[in-house]
């Protein structure tokens, strides 16, 4: 999308002003939490971002060093200026760079790090709780993804195994790895690239539910953004898109995956039937032992903040009629999956969201506004 609007006039204020009010109230730095500010920026709203991190870029600072893109630049960036140009796909560390400049350029109003603790309805709309005071306002966008809530599906005698066990949210690098035997738990791009990694120091197993989708060597995030998009325009005109093989969930062969593959590194098994205080059992009875356990099992939505309203599901998810709640209106949630979006927790995936998001908003205040006395 080409820039536009950088120098309309925005109602963000300046770091300092902890306590006030404001007509929204962005909880979440990261991508999400930029690219609707970037649009509530277009409006008359004045608006804060609470952000929890102690620097800039959300998720992206905890990924793994080796972390990969699997689009390029063009296709992994936010509204109004492109991610810079990089030889190949983007790293992690550019992302994150990437992200601290696009808050400078647009000067977003941030306040970092406050952890928020509770939001709550009050009588002109709603009081946020945090750990570095109350804010106030009327409106409340949550953007605050999936990576502080790692899941980890339950097995059998869990807690018996004694080695180590770490999830892919914290995972760095393969050095600790070095020369043992790592069982990897878990499909998709991340499995896979860390599977690639650690199995070139390490002796490792790779266990998924299913048998995993390669994608051919020639299909990267760009051809998964374009179904993604033909899926969701087809749902906009009551159309059914038949999906075709490969989708948003299957693997991207980027070249560390390739080189694995090469080397005979990415075959999977199904699911052991449980642990014991060394290893696992198989389905088959047999015994394995493993030094460590690295959990790619994905993640759950970061909701704690919303369990006062009452309106977190069992599954982990809030009713929505578009990114807002049905049963707390006012209350806007953007990013977190396919149940905000598809590919919503995209970095280009979000921008029609967060854009519907903060127009809605804008015209609920308004209206809101014209009938009060």
């Amino acid at each position: 999308m080409a820039e536009q609007g950088q120098h309309l006039c925005s109602k963000s204020i300046s770091a300092g002003t902890r306590g006030q009010t404001f007509d929204v109230v962005i909880i979440g730095g990261g991508q999400s939490a930029l690219t609707v500010a970037y649009f509530l920026r277009r409006t008359s709203l004045s608006f804060v971002i609470l952000d929890n991190g102690q620097v800039p870029g959300g998720a992206w600072v905890h990924g793994w060093e080796s972390l990969h893109l699997f689009s390029p630049a063009q296709w992994s960036s936010l509204p109004g200026w492109g991610m810079p140009a990089v030889s190949g796909y983007p790293e992690r560390d550019d992302v994150v760079k990437y992200l601290a400049q696009y808050e400078k350029r647009y000067d977003f109003s941030i306040e970092r790090p406050v952890s928020v603790a509770d939001v709550l309805r009050g009588e002109d709309g709603f009081v946020v709780h945090t750990d570095r005071g109350v804010w106030h306002a009327r409106a409340v966008i949550s953007a605050t993804g999936t990576w502080s809530h790692p899941f980890i599906p339950a097995y059998p005698n869990h807690r018996s195994y004694t080695g180590l066990q770490i999830h892919s949210a914290r995972y760095r690098n393969a050095a600790p790895f070095a020369d043992k035997s790592v069982l990897v738990v878990g499909g998709g791009n991340s499995g896979a690239q860390i599977l690639a990694e650690v199995s070139r120091v390490a002796k490792t197993a790779w266990v998924t539910q299913t048998e995993p989708i390669f994608l051919p060597d020639d299909v990267d995030g760009r051809v998964l953004f374009e179904r993604a998009t033909a899926k969701w325009k087809a749902q906009q005109e009551g159309r059914i898109l038949e999906d075709p093989p490969g989708g948003l969930g299957d693997v991207v062969m980027v070249e560390p995956v390739k080189a694995a593959r090469d080397r005979g590194a990415l075959n999977a098994v199904r699911p052991f039937r449980e642990f014991t205080d060394k290893g696992v059992i198989w389905q088959d009875g047999s015994h394995t032992a493993f030094d460590a356990v690295i959990w790619c099992t994905g993640f759950r939505p970061a909701l704690e903040h919303l369990k006062s309203l009452g309106i977190v599901g069992i599954d982990g998810k809030v009713a929505l009629s578009g990114t807002q709640s049905v049963d707390v209106p006012g209350l806007w949630l953007v990013g977190y999956g396919e149940w905000t979006g598809f590919a919503s927790a995209t970095l280009v995936g979000g921008m029609r969201y967060a854009k519907a998001t903060a127009l809605e908003v804008a015209q609920a205040l308004e209206t809101q506004a014209l009938v009060q006395p």
